[in-house]
């Protein structure tokens, strides 16, 4: 019997909540929670690696970037985010210019900047974000990509090989003090990577609790590069702590549920 897309899709988005909610999980738990076929939920999971939401591991995956919202706040890192986001903006000095990634916490910081400065990025998402008219926008330029609307390739390592930057706020998958800045997707590596060492000031690194000791293939760049990790306090306190050996600032900070106006 053909199931209908509706409940198809309604049993993807479930599944991704509550990866978004754990960090990670196994096909087993999943055939249980959902009452479906080892097959089916394999292939839920790669419908969601085909969006870089997810990583696949022999036996389950794991969260690399939020796909699904969802009303009720405990499901979605979303108060963590505004809060290191709405804490970051305050090191913006007037004048700057400022590096953002791709990063869905990183860009947020846009919404809290009172101060004329310049803010060049690589995510689209910045175009259609809420910004003080102080705020100038400078897109990398690129090819993109959905569905995080990243700018990559070549166009944009030109482009920020001309430019410097007074500070810069970078979002990852995951930080580890013995691995270092990572991610999952290749091809946002060398961008990240070109925004650390175009930076002049400080270096930021905005990652909320699940990405904190977390690992994957691609590095960015290590820990002793940046001046400041801000997550939360739902964070790892064994890897904050090897974190801070590495000579790291670390800011742990409560959520905040209300959003910038």
């Amino acid at each position: 019997m053909k199931v209908d897309y509706a409940t198809v899709q309604k049993r993807r988005d479930d599944i991704m909540m509550l990866i978004q909610k754990l960090g990670e999980v196994t096909v087993e738990q999943l055939v249980n929670d959902f009452n479906v076929s080892n097959i089916t939920i394999r292939r839920d999971l790669q419908y969601w690696e085909d969006r870089g939401a997810i990583i696949r591991f022999h036996g389950g995956a794991k969260i690399v970037q939020h796909m699904v919202n969802h009303n009720n706040t405990y499901f979605s890192n979303d108060r963590y985010k505004h809060a290191i986001a709405k804490y970051a903006s305050n090191f913006v000095k007037e004048g700057d210019t400022v590096f953002i990634n791709t990063s869905s916490t990183a860009i947020l910081v846009l919404q809290y900047i009172k101060k004329r400065c310049t803010v060049i990025t690589n995510n689209a998402k910045a175009v259609l974000m809420e910004h003080a008219p102080e705020v100038s926008i400078i897109l990398t330029g690129g090819e993109l990509r959905f569905p995080k609307e990243a700018m990559i390739g070549d166009i944009v390592l030109n482009n920020l090989s001309r430019v410097t930057a007074d500070i810069c706020f970078l979002g990852c998958s995951g930080i580890s003090a013995q691995y270092g800045i990572t991610t999952a997707i290749h091809a946002e590596t060398a961008v990240n990577e070109a925004m650390l060492n175009k930076t002049i000031g400080q270096k930021f690194i905005l990652a909320d609790y699940t990405k904190v000791g977390a690992t994957y293939s691609f590095t960015s760049g290590y820990v002793d590069e940046i001046d400041y990790l801000i997550t939360d306090i739902n964070a790892n306190a064994e890897e904050i702590q090897r974190i801070k050996k590495k000579g790291v600032k670390t800011v742990l900070l409560e959520p905040i549920i209300e959003k910038a106006k």
